[in-house]
This record gives C-alpha cells, structure tokens and sequence, in this order.
C-alpha cells in the first residue's frame, strides 16, 4: 500500500566529521550540525540526523548517557571501545532528545535519530559475575531506558527513530553466526519490548536496522522469526552486493511492511552503476511492494567518530547517487 512518509531518500545517521571537529566545544558542534543540515537538504535527503557530530560512535547516545557502565582499555577490530556493565543501567535524563529538539528547529525536513538497540548493548556488554543475574535482564533494564527515550524522541518532534542491532543478520543465516551473551529469541524479546506498538502520530517510524551485510544464505523460518517477533514499522536491509540472500531477506518479509535499501556500498568509494542496481531492485515487485520502500547507504559512514569509512567528498557522492537511484524508482514523487 502507497505510504505517503515513506522517507524514499534516507541515510543511516553518522556522517564524517568536519576535519579538527572537538565533540567537548558544544559551539562548534552546533555550527557543524547546522551546516550538516543544510547540506542534506542540498542533497535531497527526505530525511536530516546531526550526523552523530557529539558522539564518538553510534553506541555513545547510550552508553554515555547513563550509569551502570564502565569503560575499558580494550578496542575491538571494528574501532569501537568495549564497555563493560557492572550494574544495571539508570538513565540521568534524556538520551538524545534535548538535542532532536534542536535539530527539528533547523529544517522542515523529517528529523531523524539513531540509537543502538537494547538487545545489542546487552549482548556485547554483559559480563557474567558483576552483579547482573543474566544478559536479558540487562537488555530489559536498557530496552525500557530506550522505549522511555523514544517517547521523548516522538514528543520533541523526531518522525524516523533507528535502533541499530548489527547482529541480527548474522543470526538468521543458514550457518548462524554468535549473537553475544543474548541468544536470538532473547534479543528479538528485547528489542521487542523498546519498540513494542504504541500510539504514534501520523508519519513516525520506529526502524530496525538489523546488520550491515547479509548472511552467505537466509534461513527463511529464522529471518520471518526476526521480522515477526520485532514489530517495527520499518526494516532497513543492506542491498549492495547483489546476492540472493539480500534478496531472500526482502522476500520473507510480512506483506505490507515499510523497507529501506541499502543500496550503495557506504565502505567503498567507487560508484555503483545506476542499471546494475535498478537490475536488482527491478525484480523486487515480483513479491514486494515498492510504494513501501526507500533506499539509503548500506551503513553508517562514520559509525566510529575517529574511523570513517570514506571522504567527506566520496560520501557527498555516494549521497547523490541514493537520491538519483530514487528518482529512477519514483520520479519526483518523495
């Protein structure tokens, strides 16, 4: 069914910082979201973020803004941090919708915001013997810190809401790939329980953004487990690599439900061919409606502050490109 806030031209979230950007000088940061803005309304986006400009990753809207977690010493091979929970989380105030306020003061254009979700801050933080019983009990603690959040979030004016759980995919192959200290039926309950149905004004979304890559194959009855056991109002699904088990995962999905695809590779410089990427979203409406998709990157750019994947001027690029492949899916009709 035709949507008209289907946000046709989207983007994760983090973009790359302006080069010698100081996160501790709140001017400086205010000046560069604002000229952040403007530029994603140059480019056509349908939606705006601050670009996680205050934020040393796509984790840091929680983990900074609560109690309960300490950081270590120790950096993983994908840049980011790891942070331990030693007991469970309490949030001090709003997370990031003080902040959203002022985004949605800046433009017209939807705001956006992206969270990590609960179910992944359990799995990659909980350490046994610290004072937490279980890893689900600390995705519970965190999952109604972030339900609490997104109901700021939607009053302070933000229409399309991400949590980010770059570990699902993984876990709905064929061959499934650890989920962390969460096993996969306990992170969809948790994540469940943050986006869980609620009375939402007309044109919000709550989105998942279940991984950056697909598994090497689908296993279909686990990845309608996923969509089913989730409800959010949209998937946002990686699309850039043309495999089957991309397809296969817009393929299990319930008829009806809001999607995004990645459709460029955000981690390459190198532009896509326009037709080689229509020749895989052609197909699509063989079993899927694409009044009710959108397209985007296929990750954030700069998940981690200090480690961004491109240029500004390669991302700028990629941009361009999602907003043309939109006009070649809709016209001019966003």
């Amino acid at each position: 069914m035709a949507d008209t806030y289907n946000y046709r031209i989207d983007h994760h979230g983090s973009l790359v910082r302006p080069a010698g950007l100081v996160r501790d000088d709140p001017d400086a940061v205010a000046d560069a979201v604002a000229e952040a803005v403007v530029d994603q309304r140059k480019l056509r986006s349908t939606v705006v973020t601050d670009g996680d400009f205050p934020r040393e990753d796509f984790r840091s809207a929680v983990l900074d803004r609560v109690t309960g977690f300490r950081r270590t010493g120790e950096t993983g091979p994908d840049g980011l941090v790891r942070w331990v929970a030693e007991s469970l989380p309490k949030a001090d105030g709003p997370l990031l919708a003080d902040r959203a306020a002022r985004l949605s003061e800046l433009t017209l254009i939807a705001p956006k915001v992206s969270l990590p979700s609960p179910a992944y801050l359990a799995a990659t933080t909980y350490r046994p013997g610290l004072g937490i019983s279980s890893a689900r009990e600390l995705g519970e603690a965190l999952a109604e810190i972030v339900r609490a959040e997104i109901a700021l979030l939607i009053a302070n004016g933000v229409r399309l809401i991400q949590l980010n759980n770059p570990l699902l995919l993984g876990q709905v192959g064929t061959e499934p790939a650890p989920g962390g200290a969460l096993s996969f039926e306990d992170a969809l309950a948790v994540d469940a329980q943050a986006v869980r149905p609620a009375e939402r004004p007309e044109g919000v979304r709550v989105a998942v953004a279940p991984g950056w890559a697909a598994p090497a194959a689908v296993d279909r009855a686990r990845a309608e487990r996923m969509y089913a056991g989730l409800p959010a109002d949209r998937w946002v699904l990686p699309f850039d690599q043309g495999t089957a088990a991309e397809t296969d995962l817009v393929r299990a999905l319930p008829e009806g439900r809001d999607f995004c695809l990645g459709v460029v590779d955000a981690t390459v410089p190198a532009l896509e061919d326009i037709d080689t990427v229509m020749s895989r979203i052609d197909p699509l409406e063989a079993f899927a409606d694409l009044e009710d998709a959108a397209v985007s990157p296929s990750r954030g750019f700069a998940d981690v502050a200090a480690r961004p994947l491109l240029t500004a001027e390669d991302q700028r690029r990629k941009l361009v490109l999602v907003e043309t492949i939109a006009r070649y899916c809709w016209g001019n009709e966003f």
